[in-house]
């Protein structure tokens, strides 16, 4: 049951519609007092009638519903008290009926969602600057799965520009095929970071790199040949760290997708008028409200750039998916490259530029470093997962050296700790990642939520669960309190997805978490009689369902035992 719905459905004024009553039903603040309640202050000046008038006659016209224990007004507000029993037995028998489903959702049948995400580059490894983009990205898509909705995982390679010149330039010098076969994109850095050092006092080596760049664009066989091998060999490295994160893609086109789709919406822009040259250069200006300066699109070489690619990739996904939403996971950097960008297609006069959403966040850093691929120096996720993984499995040596099945514990419990790391605060918050940090097993981790779960299985493994339920004993207050929060899983799903925010759920599945500890702590489970059992183990496998569930939609896998 929806009792926000359900309470709204109770409340009955002149000339107000159901639909203004429904947004002003709000969980009270103070639960010991209510459990919803419903502000008459909005109607005050239409119905010409005090607040606390407005909420005496609402409360008069009530007929009071067996799932309400009271229903009161207090200075303008209706509060309604739920049946503490008819709430329980309504809560645990519909999670548990639905299982790892509770929370599922028809909100997106027939709408198609596309996630621009992650973005890595052709040639260049898996770094810690791309792992936020990574792992929201990924949370949302399984979120918008969740919810009903037709999702599309875009990885919109960087697989274009002079770099790749330099690359071929660097290959034909010093590469070795085999020595990249074996080593992958860790050699192809090598020889890319050795290009830089050498150009610094040979500056020819530039001029040859975009010789080689412009064979590229004009389709030379060697050039594309050596410029196909370089992202086989980049996405077979990275795919084995997108299996880790448990992160998929519908589409893998790239930059270079959009080269020959990029004159037609030129075309089209200059048709409209909204293009000017300036110094050569076509750009696109706007208004002085807008506080932007204009949109670059055509260097005076004739070269396009990032934000044409971006214009012919926005049509093609709206020409292709018809979206409902294309939400861009990108770095708040770029915040003024997509608010252009939204602003042009706006300025075409299409109405779906408002369906184009960047979803910002902050930066990530390890130690203080600095994350640049020309010099060398930077953070691989790699090396990040593999050091969370080792920490891991040391903890877990200590704590239980006779677990079974350890090197894959460790991996749930290592990766997961950078994962729910990276999610458990706000977005567009900066993240500075320490190992000691995400790997303890107390606070607002992903170690304590897991440690959590295997606390769930081996309840369930060790005590039978057969046994008729007896509702009541989950009245008591630590028990109420959690079937309450069990009760909101759903909508904290409905909410993550339409703030573009998986933090909810990462913060959700803690709380739940540190309810169900205390819930475990104060209900002596092995010796309750068989209904006061029975009530509490169906609490435990529904506290398992969801934090299963719930870490599944950040990426993150649950280890029966630790």
């Amino acid at each position: 049951m929806d009792y926000k719905v359900e309470i709204a459905k109770l409340i009955k004024l002149d000339g107000v519609s159901f639909d203004e009553i429904l947004p002003l039903v709000v969980t009270a603040k103070d639960t010991a007092l209510a459990d919803f309640a419903f502000p008459c202050f909005k109607f005050a000046k239409a119905l010409r009638k005090s607040p606390v008038i407005i909420a005496n006659e609402v409360v008069e016209n009530i007929k009071k519903p067996d799932f309400v224990e009271s229903i009161e007004s207090v200075n303008g507000y209706v509060n309604f008290k739920l049946s503490k029993l008819n709430f329980v037995k309504g809560v645990v028998d519909k999670a548990l009926s639905l299982g790892e489903n509770f929370g599922n959702s028809n909100e997106g049948n027939g709408k198609t969602i596309c996630i621009d995400y992650s973005s890595i580059n052709i040639a260049k490894p898996f770094h810690m600057g791309h792992l936020s983009s990574t792992v929201i990205g990924a949370s949302l898509y399984k979120i918008y799965k969740k919810l009903g909705y037709n999702v599309v995982g875009i990885n919109h390679l960087g697989d274009w520009g002079t770099q790749f010149g330099k690359l071929i330039v660097a290959f034909k010098m010093w590469g070795d095929k085999e020595d990249i076969n074996n080593r992958g994109i860790n050699a192809l850095l090598e020889i890319y970071v050795k290009f830089h050092k050498e150009a610094e006092s040979n500056p020819e080596l530039n001029d040859q790199a975009r010789n080689w760049f412009k064979k590229i664009e004009d389709g030379d066989s060697d050039a594309m040949q050596l410029f196909t091998w370089f992202k086989e060999v980049t996405l077979r490295d990275v795919k084995k760290i997108y299996e880790r994160l448990d992160v998929q893609f519908d589409s893998y086109n790239g930059e270079s997708f959009y080269n020959d789709k990029m004159q037609p919406v030129l075309d089209e822009l200059e048709a409209k008028g909204l293009t000017k040259i300036s110094n050569g250069a076509t750009i696109v200006e706007f208004d002085e409200s807008e506080d932007m300066p204009p949109c670059l699109l055509r260097r005076s070489d004739g070269a396009t750039l990032y934000a044409t690619r971006d214009m012919a990739a926005a049509f093609y996904r709206k020409n292709t998916y018809d979206f409902y939403k294309s939400l861009y996971v990108v770095a708040y950097q770029q915040n003024l490259h997509f608010k252009q960008l939204f602003k042009v297609v706006e300025m075409m006069g299409y109405e779906w530029a408002k369906d184009m959403i960047h979803v910002p966040f902050g930066m990530v850093s390890l130690e203080g470093g600095k994350l640049s691929t020309r010099e060398g120096n930077m953070v691989f996720l790699e090396d990040v997962l593999d050091t969370a993984k080792a920490k891991a499995l040391q903890i877990i040596n200590e704590k239980n050296p006779d677990l079974d099945n350890k090197d894959d514990v460790a991996e749930m419990v290592g990766t997961g700790a950078v994962i729910f790391g990276t999610l458990v605060g706000s977005r567009i918050k900066d993240i500075s990642f320490s190992y000691d940090k995400v790997l303890n097993f107390e606070g607002e981790t992903g170690p304590y939520v897991q440690y959590t779960f295997a606390r769930c299985c081996s309840l369930l493994s060790k005590i039978d669960e057969s046994g008729q339920v007896d509702y009541s004993n989950l009245t008591s207050a630590d028990s109420y309190e959690l079937i309450k929060l069990i009760d909101k899983y759903p909508e904290i799903i409905a909410d993550s997805a339409a703030k573009y925010e998986p933090s909810i759920v990462t913060r959700y599945i803690y709380s739940l978490a540190c309810a169900f500890n205390k819930f475990y702590l104060e209900q002596n489970i092995s010796n309750s009689n068989e209904g006061d059992k029975a009530a509490r183990l169906a609490v435990v496998r529904i506290v398992k369902d969801i934090i299963k569930n719930g870490m599944s939609l950040l990426g993150i896998k649950c280890p029966t035992k630790m």
